[in-house]
């Protein structure tokens, strides 16, 4: 799908708040209103804009203890690569896992209230996961960006 001018300042807009009206879009695209509703209802028949979610302040859920764990397993097969994925879909405190390549295999953004939960985390979730060699932490100190958008 090609994106043309005016949809790359609707995802943008769509992005930055996705709870406006139609009217609004199209006041600040210089649109008619079915003009963007059809805009946005191809976007996401193509694709390209998948879902729309609520984005919680994490301070104010407590858990703003943000952990970027590192993860190697023993084994690289096919099937222990799949079961440890399917496993880590399973657990809620992380957010975000990513396959990496270089010394370790994963890292994992894991979201908890505080050290004491991180450690119960590791215990009793993270290392029955079986075919984990090791895993090495890092404890961020401060949040400087977190942006869900995809630069357009």
């Amino acid at each position: 799908m090609e994106l043309d001018e005016k949809d790359r300042k609707l995802i943008k807009l769509l992005q930055e708040d996705c709870k406006k009206t139609t009217k609004e879009y199209a006041d600040s695209l210089e649109l008619s209103k079915t003009a963007v509703y059809e805009r946005i209802r191809r976007l996401e028949r193509f694709g390209v804009v998948t879902k729309y979610v609520a984005l919680v302040n994490k301070e104010k859920v407590h858990r703003d203890f943000t952990v970027l764990c590192h993860v190697r397993l023993v084994q690289h097969t096919k099937q222990n690569i799949l079961r440890f994925e399917r496993e880590i879909l399973k657990l809620d405190e992380v957010s975000e896992c990513f396959h990496i390549s270089g010394d370790y295999d994963y890292i994992l953004k894991i979201n908890v209230s505080n050290m004491k939960e991180y450690r119960e985390f590791m215990v009793a979730k993270l290392t029955a996961i079986s075919n984990i060699g090791s895993t090495q932490s890092s404890f961020t100190i401060k949040e400087v960006k977190n942006s869900p958008s995809v630069f357009i």
